[in-house]
């Protein structure tokens, strides 16, 4: 056993020089040295001292694209999976920073419900509150909604996305090896490079629509390039707010569809579809509630924001052949209360596991 945990950090020694030589001297991993190089870290394989310095190392020098897509290789051979039907809609698969968000309230459980009001599946991931930022996060604002999704087993999980169109993958129940990495958060105070990995990875095996939250450029281009790599065929990318997926209403929206490898930049101008208008502010969990009842039925003050969000996705979706008729949409879904009646559901949904 001793003679097995030597050798493996004998041979994490040779990723670590890899990556930590040197602005002149450090060298780019393969895509098989850097899935093996996580492969390790998750499984313990390193010291910690090895993980600390190969995280920190990584993020000054920037993972190159063969690197990313190598990790993402190692988080879809261990982590979770989830499958569409046969015959149904390719779901939306939504990637944003794990560590929350702090400063801007969240849109995309609101928007989610539209979608799913349409017919649009959806899936998201994400953990508990993490470091560095310890934002809020999306498992606190479904419960936040009356949709406690703690503590489902993946069967149920993968049952209620072929029922309900709906799947939430939550890092400790789902894909708990993963947890072992979040202490080096707090003591690197840092995100380390697995953090860019998260935006990219999705759970969802099969035909979907990747959608990646940025906020800085070279991250984008990064994407562009790792999932190339890994054959991921559709790929948007978004310049949201705190890096996530939710389209800002105070600025363009910076956006880029890239299908088969091949980008195409969308910039859409809220101002020109009456959605214009400060992005609103974080405050807290019980105000984000109420806000977020009153924008299921098209009124207060996240309502505009909700209504170009979900537009904008049932567009890029193919629910709607163009952004004007994706709004129209979305105001109908409101104003009728049907998103109001998707929470509701997915509630009962929900009390239904707790019976049986």
């Amino acid at each position: 056993m001793t003679s097995t945990l030597s050798s493996g950090r004998e041979r994490f020694k040779q990723h670590l020089r890899k990556v930590g030589s040197g602005e002149h001297t450090s060298k780019g991993m393969t895509r098989e040295e850097a899935a093996d190089a996580l492969d390790m870290m998750l499984h313990g394989e390193a010291s910690p001292a090895q993980i600390g310095a190969f995280l920190i190392a990584h993020r000054i020098r920037r993972p190159e694209p063969q690197e990313l897509t190598g990790m993402l290789d190692t988080y879809r051979r261990l982590g979770p999976v989830i499958t569409s039907q046969d015959g149904r809609p390719a779901p939306l698969c939504f990637g944003m920073p794990y560590d929350g968000r702090s400063r801007t309230a969240p849109i995309y459980p609101l928007t989610t419900l539209v979608l799913l009001a349409c017919g649009q599946p959806v899936v998201l991931q994400g953990g508990d509150r993490m470091p560095i930022k310890y934002g809020v996060n999306a498992i606190d604002l479904f419960d936040a909604l009356g949709l406690d999704l703690r503590g489902l087993g993946l069967d149920t999980v993968q049952q209620g996305f072929d029922d309900q169109g709906f799947a939430l993958i939550h890092q400790p129940d789902h894909f708990p090896i993963a947890e072992t990495l979040i202490t080096y958060r707090e003591e690197l105070g840092r995100r380390p490079p697995v953090a860019s990995l998260e935006l990219i990875w999705t759970p969802h095996q099969g035909r979907h629509l990747l959608v990646s939250g940025f906020v800085h450029p070279p991250t984008e281009s990064r994407a562009w390039k790792a999932l190339k790599l890994a054959e991921e065929t559709d790929l948007l990318t978004v310049k949201g707010l705190e890096g996530s997926i939710d389209l800002p209403i105070g600025r363009a929206c910076i956006t880029a569809r890239v299908r088969n490898g091949e980008a195409e930049r969308l910039i859409l101008h809220p101002r020109d579809h009456g959605c214009h208008h400060a992005d609103a502010e974080w405050t807290d969990i019980d105000s984000w509630h109420n806000q977020g009842l009153e924008a299921l039925n098209g009124h207060g003050p996240l309502s505009n924001a909700v209504r170009w969000n979900a537009a904008a996705y049932l567009w890029f979706s193919g629910k709607t052949d163009s952004l004007e008729a994706g709004i129209k949409l979305a105001e109908t879904i409101l104003e009728t209360g049907q998103a109001a009646a998707q929470l509701v559901q997915l509630q009962d949904w929900r009390k239904g596991l707790s019976i049986r």
